[in-house]
């Protein structure tokens, strides 16, 4: 079977198209035939070395919606059907950008029955995040948030679930965004570039990596929430400062699939290539102004 791998660091040209033989769930795990597996800047960031293993075989590939196709023991699933999943960290030698993958069988959940798979393999990673962060950032329904970076893939899933939860969103991001946004759920709109109004908000969720600006928005006593762990500004006036760890969670992603078959997720698929071309899709994440995922497909 083929799968996306780098043993090298660089740019697109370090992608290789490897082939390794088909891999044996475990007890506890599903086997799962790939029909597709979005491509996210945490992938580039791993072809580049931000999160280490010079001199090993890496795999890519986070998100995974595909059909089940073998079983470990002491599994619930079934083979045949449609799942989608969540890869955490990068796993040595294989990650979901592979003909096929195995996953634990708690990271899975029903693929949306209204999407593709092309589309709900747009899922996992950025619903999940976007999940996790609002439980982070622990706000009450009245309160307001301010979402930079609201356009993106996490950004745009924290505007539709802060809607559902009751929050005041001022969603940050291009002009030309602004319609799809307050379409979402947004109630507020903020350009990117400009200065966000300082100590005014319960939380923010910084998706857009500003920093130290962001953390100005909060007032005292607030949340900040970055996307990138390391990354996050030092805690000041007794703001609470965190950064996601996203993690795996069948039972969360099983909501969020049944929240997108109800309308409140929209998938969003910016452009689609087959697996063996994974190095041109890489080049196309990092040209960036993309709004929705780049999705390969075996």
């Amino acid at each position: 079977m083929r799968a996306v791998t780098v043993s090298r660091f660089g740019g697109p040209e370090a992608i290789e198209i490897t082939e390794l033989p088909r891999p044996t769930p475990g007890p506890g795990q599903v086997r799962i035939r790939v029909g597709a597996a979005a491509l996210n800047p945490v992938d580039a960031a791993i072809r580049a070395g931000v999160f280490g293993g010079e001199g090993e075989r890496l795999g890519l590939g986070w998100d995974v919606a595909g059909t089940i196709e073998a079983l470990g023991a002491e599994v619930d699933w079934e083979v045949g059907e449609r799942v989608m999943g969540l890869a955490t960290g990068h796993r040595e030698p294989l990650g979901t950008h592979a003909d096929y993958v195995v996953l634990d069988a708690d990271a899975i959940a029903p693929s949306p029955v209204s999407l593709d798979d092309v589309q709900a393999a747009t899922l996992p990673l950025n619903t999940l995040s976007a999940f996790q962060s609002l439980e982070m950032l622990a706000l009450s329904p009245g309160q307001n948030l301010l979402v930079t970076g609201a356009a993106g893939a996490v950004g745009g899933h924290v505007v539709e679930l802060a809607h559902r939860y009751g929050l005041e969103i001022t969603a940050m991001a291009s002009p030309s965004d602004e319609p799809f946004l307050l379409s979402r759920g947004a109630d507020h709109f903020l350009s990117r570039g400009a200065n966000p109004p300082l100590a005014s908000f319960a939380g923010v969720l910084d998706a857009a990596g500003l920093g130290r600006s962001a953390l100005n928005a909060v007032r005292h006593g607030g949340s900040y929430v970055g996307l990138w762990p390391g990354q996050e500004p030092e805690p000041e006036r007794g703001v609470r400062v965190g950064a996601l760890d996203v993690q795996a969670n069948g039972a969360q992603l099983a909501a969020l699939s049944r929240l997108a078959d109800q309308g409140g997720l929209v998938a969003r698929v910016a452009q689609t290539y087959p697996l063996e071309e994974a190095a041109a899709a890489h080049a196309r994440l990092a040209e960036g102004r993309l709004r929705g995922r780049l999705v390969l497909v075996p």
